[in-house]
């Protein structure tokens, strides 16, 4: 197997290269140009483990605002596996430029295709988000294909790079799938994002944010680990590349993802799309509590109403998980373990998240203290 990954930079992109080279044999070729949010950290960090790895991977350098250089494109020759993880992915980014924010979204997935459609391969895998749907009401959880309703650019730019992959999907006969997943977390991540934000200010002290209704309901998700997602894309992979015998559980009727993605050309009225969950739905208290419980120390939670300090917030984000699950497929790290990991990790590389040593060994004083 040969693997396009895109946005192995980034965050989700340097959890999914490990994985891949931690579960199989791949070679992978990761285009980056850390121009936007990527960082080679990250890499280096996937590859450390096993030097053998180093072997595996090439890091041509390629800007998606623009199309790929020739040298790229012959970079690119052979991989059967496009990964697109690529993506702006920061809402209050996103509502400070939305033109630029957008722009950067939508060119890059066009310049993908237009790159696939010399490459041929036998699988595209699209990252989505949940925020395509916009909230969801209390009690429900958004299924595949439902209706597209997004609250902030960033939602809506995910949105905008579906319609162009369901477009590339029909009018160029490119073998798409689109997963939409839910809030992200795990070891390297941006520091500005809500989980490693929660983290330092626990080890500083400071109060939490906690995004709420005016009568104080708290926001909720399905959290899910980064590696959870790899390893769902990896299982999507090998049963469409493979031909694995699992039931895709298709719109119109039960098939076998031997034939490989549905195609318009076989008569599907659409490309495959899954719902990639959390293993449960936690309120963003609960959360910040289970990461206090987890550092010994008591958080300080502000409650803030995100209809007036964040335009576009949705309160509510929720999906239905079933159609992949009852596919086969289950996340194989566990919510508490993964949060736990995680958090360790931060400790132990307090430089992620904008913190010193001293920082860390000043809360560890406190926990003693407390």
């Amino acid at each position: 197997m040969r693997v396009l990954l895109t946005g192995a930079g980034g965050f989700v992109g340097a959890h999914v290269l490990r994985h891949l080279l931690m579960n199989t044999d791949a070679e992978i070729v990761c285009p980056v140009s850390f121009k936007h949010r990527g960082l080679p950290e990250r890499i280096e960090s996937s590859i450390c483990t096993d030097p053998a790895w180093t072997s595996r991977v090439s890091v041509p350098h390629w800007d998606m605002q623009a199309p790929p250089s020739f040298m790229v494109t012959k970079a690119m020759e052979g991989c059967n596996v496009i990964m697109n993880v690529a993506s702006e992915s920061h809402v209050d980014r996103s509502i400070k430029d939305p033109v630029g924010f957008t722009a950067n979204n939508v060119n890059l997935i066009m310049n993908l295709i237009e790159a696939a459609k010399k490459i041929r391969p036998e699988l595209i895998l699209q990252m989505s988000t949940d925020e395509v749907y916009g909230p969801a009401p209390e009690g429900y959880e958004h299924k595949e294909w439902d209706v597209i309703a997004p609250s902030n650019p960033y939602a809506a730019s995910k949105a905008m790079q579906e319609a162009y992959c369901i477009a590339a999907w029909r009018t160029w006969g490119l073998p798409i799938v689109i997963t939409n997943t839910m809030n992200i977390i795990g070891e390297m991540q941006d520091e500005e994002k809500y989980f490693p934000m929660i983290i330092r200010n626990l080890v500083l002290g400071r109060p939490i944010p906690v995004h709420a209704d005016p009568d104080g309901t708290p926001g909720s998700r399905f959290y899910l680990h980064a590696r959870n997602l790899a390893d769902a894309w990896l299982w999507l992979t090998k049963a469409y590349t493979e031909r694995v015998e699992i039931t895709r559980l298709a719109d119109l009727a039960p098939k076998y993802m031997t034939a490989g993605p549905s195609m318009y050309a076989d008569g599907s009225l659409r490309p495959d799309r899954y719902n990639i969950v959390g293993e449960r739905e936690i309120d963003n208290a609960e959360f910040v509590n289970i990461i206090g419980d987890i550092l010994g120390l008591s958080p300080q939670m502000k409650f803030v109403d995100f209809h007036s300090t964040r335009p576009g917030h949705d309160r509510r984000y929720a999906l239905d998980g079933s159609k992949i699950r009852q596919a086969g497929w289950c996340p194989p790290v566990a919510l508490d373990a993964s949060i736990k990991k995680s958090v360790a990790w931060y400790l132990d590389n307090p430089e992620w998240i904008g913190l010193t040593r001293e920082d860390v060994h000043r809360m560890q004083e406190r926990q003693t203290a407390g």
